[in-house]
């Protein structure tokens, strides 16, 4: 076997440019592999990554009905008989049992400045609670997010630009509270949101929820709760489904009333659709480019065996066997492989490096954009040990069918014929 080898190693730098050029395409295929690996699952983690940290969480609770004809009155209460602590009771139940649950309440107004004015959509938060279920506090871009001990607003970019408004401008608010009398209130503008989506960009106002109850006399209850469901690394998507039931049992048996919990692919079927079919696209291309891959791996495989046909038929005709032969070519094969697997992973460890810690800037002159919800303009590879794993493994397979037809080819070869070549 180490004369085997012996053999092989000085057959594969005999000829250092045919080696040289055959190890080299290898090389570069497997760089591309990888380096696509991790920019494509960078780009389905960042969607998915925005579409559940920003607004929608792994799940929502609405009251039934109110998703199809949104109203103040429409809310998440205890039921009849229930002791109106029966909520909170609830949420600490789901949070026992490693739930994240953020209650939101919701109303419409108008919002106004000096000049301007325009219709908003008014959220009220738990500011602790809501900065463990999402990230939209991290898209403050100007001034400072909401402070549980200071009243003021944080308000869409597309809004403060409407309205005039700037950090430390004021904002007045109209509407109509749950009693039926006139609700307004000022509220200095505490910061301004980066893009987050094209309701919040256009309409959106976030304030304390004591703030909001007081502005709309709602004293009890809530619109939405945002929930973040147990990881389940093994089974994600069953794990969610799972994960929403047991909120929804919670719920019941605590006797909130009429609370309805749905997944955020049932809340956004468009988004996961188009997740879905992202992946699927993501798949086919990683598909072509194997398959262009494994073309010119084989064009490399073939030529470099075809080239040595006489030199196989002298090597039959002093004595070496068909199965000496095949195993000559796939040791020196093997050789190779080392060699481009090497290259190709060394090559692309300070290009996943670079993206990464810096990633490619994709906004242009403006918000990158999905579907109405704004996503991280810089793309940033994600890299696993699997990202260069898959690419090696497919790639090693990819050159072992390659050389396999003219491995065969040249062990079972006439060597008169070969000598003739």
């Amino acid at each position: 076997m180490f004369d085997d080898f012996k053999l092989a190693w000085r057959n594969v730098w005999r000829n250092t440019r045919r080696s040289v050029v055959t190890m080299a395409a290898a090389a570069i295929a497997l760089f591309v592999m990888i380096l696509y690996t991790g920019l494509a699952n960078g780009y389905l983690e960042r969607l998915e990554g925005t579409i559940l940290d920003l607004e929608v969480g792994d799940a929502q609770v609405f009251a039934e009905g109110y998703r199809e004809k949104p109203s103040l009155y429409t809310a998440i209460r205890a039921g009849e008989g229930q002791d109106e602590g029966a909520l909170d009771a609830a949420f600490a139940k789901l949070e026992a049992e490693g739930f994240e649950a953020a209650p939101r309440l919701l109303g419409v107004g108008l919002g106004a400045s000096e000049d301007n004015s325009a219709g908003i959509q008014m959220i009220g938060i738990d500011v602790a609670a809501d900065k463990d279920v999402g990230k939209i506090h991290e898209r403050v871009f100007e001034g400072e997010w909401l402070s549980a001990d200071e009243p003021g607003v944080v308000i869409g970019h597309r809004l403060a630009d409407s309205l005039g408004l700037e950090v430390g401008g004021e904002l007045v608010v109209l509407s109509q509270g749950a009693d039926g009398s006139m609700a307004n209130d000022l509220y200095p503008v505490r910061g301004i949101l980066g893009g987050v989506s094209e309701r919040v960009d256009r309409a959106g106002v976030f304030m304390r929820g004591e703030d909001f109850r007081e502005l709309m006399v709602f004293y009890e209850g809530v619109h939405q709760v945002i929930l973040r469901v147990p990881e389940q690394p093994d089974a994600p998507d069953k794990g969610l489904k799972a994960g929403a039931e047991r909120a929804q049992a919670i719920l019941d048996e605590a006797g909130v009333e009429q609370a309805q919990v749905s997944t955020w692919r049932e809340l956004q079927p468009g988004l996961a659709s188009m997740l879905e079919t992202s992946a699927a696209g993501l798949a086919v291309m990683m598909a072509i480019i194997y398959v262009a891959v494994g073309i010119v791996v084989l064009n490399a495989m073939l030529m470099a065996v075809f080239e040595r046909t006489r030199e196989f038929g002298v090597l039959k005709a002093i004595g070496f066997g068909p199965m000496k032969v095949l195993r000559l070519i796939l040791i020196e094969t093997a050789i190779q492989g080392v060699f481009a697997v090497s290259a190709g992973v060394l090559l692309a460890i300070p290009a996943n490096y670079y993206m990464v810690h810096t990633g490619l800037d994709m906004s242009g002159d403006g918000n990158l954009s999905v579907m109405g919800m704004s996503i991280d303009p810089i793309w940033h590879s994600v890299v696993t040990l699997d990202t260069y794993l898959t690419p090696a493994i497919a790639l090693i397979v990819i050159i072992a069918l390659s050389v396999l037809y003219p491995a065969l080819r040249a062990a079972f070869i006439q060597p008169l014929s070969a000598l003739r070549d």
